[in-house]
């Protein structure tokens, strides 16, 4: 009898080499030096305009930052595709091609934008990079203290700060429901549902929303909370953070099932320390499963 030796297929390659990340990292920095900061607690009233209500913000920082990095990596790279939050506002059939997209880079220029506007600092900047809508490479950039997260789909996922400091991220351990902390914004989901997730919150440890996917996703990705749950799925706020915290060791599913990807419209993702947890807390959040 003869045997067939199946040939699996060769894993890809970084979708970013480590000097193009080097790079991307260095156009937000850039960005941020030149068209964010200057504004923080700064801004004049109408530098602050709404988008889909009154606290869907956007602000000249948005917009300017935006505008600076899309100018430089459409420079960098001609043939990719480029999303960016405000475009995508102001066009929304934008995002329907990141599923066709061999190489797209998804923006949010600025995370946080209410907390941005109200001069909290607890906001942050996201880039994501995808292949036909599945995320390869992410960072997440603190622009008040210059330190960012990092990870394509093929290494451990780093904390990195300007003066060349680095070390690995890891995502805490698994835990009971009581003993878990985490991440839920209870605003961003609807009034009827609002009801329900807030009936689970006491069965948690500590459970918070800063507002800012930014830093709920570094938060959990450096093992300081342990689970995050989203309430929408706008890609320029979760592509990258769901790939960083998988990539330090995370659990990251649909609620609903299977993977995500930065393609989808409806749904919750549901991060947590391994597959374990995640189950335990499925259970918790079962009614949004077919939300």
């Amino acid at each position: 009898m003869t045997q067939t030796t199946q040939t699996l297929p060769a894993p890809l390659p970084p979708v970013l080499t480590a000097a193009q990340q080097t790079h991307v990292v260095n156009v937000l920095r850039r960005a941020a030096r030149a068209e964010v900061l200057p504004r923080f607690r700064n801004l004049a009233p109408a530098d602050i305009d709404t988008k889909s209500g009154p606290h869907d913000l956007v602000t000249a920082a948005d917009l300017a930052a935006e505008a600076m990095i899309t100018r430089a990596l459409a420079t960098a790279y001609p043939d990719a595709l480029i999303i960016g939050e405000e475009a995508v506002s102001a066009d929304p059939a934008l995002q329907d091609k990141i599923a066709n997209a061999p190489l797209a880079f998804i923006l949010d220029p600025i995370d946080g934008t209410s907390n941005f506007a109200h001069g909290l600092s607890t906001f942050g900047m996201i880039l994501a990079v995808t292949r036909f809508g599945k995320p390869a490479f992410g960072v997440i950039y603190d622009p008040v203290n210059d330190d960012w997260v990092i990870s394509d789909d093929t290494s451990t996922p780093r904390f990195e700060r300007a003066l060349g400091q680095s070390r690995p991220l890891r995502v805490s351990m698994g835990k009971q429901i009581e003993d878990l902390s985490g991440f839920v914004p209870l605003g961003n989901f609807s009034k009827e549902l609002r009801v329900k997730v807030a009936a689970t919150l006491p069965s948690f440890a500590k459970v918070n929303s800063l507002r800012c996917s930014a830093h709920e996703y570094r938060t959990v990705a450096q093992g300081h909370a342990d689970f995050v749950l989203s309430g929408t799925l706008h890609p320029w706020d979760h592509a990258a953070g769901a790939l960083i915290c998988a990539q330090a060791g995370a659990h990251v599913e649909m609620l609903s099932g299977g993977p995500y990807d930065a393609t989808l419209r409806t749904g919750h993702i549901l991060v947590a320390p391994d597959k374990t947890t995640w189950n335990r807390l499925r259970k918790v959040f079962a009614f949004l499963a077919d939300d």
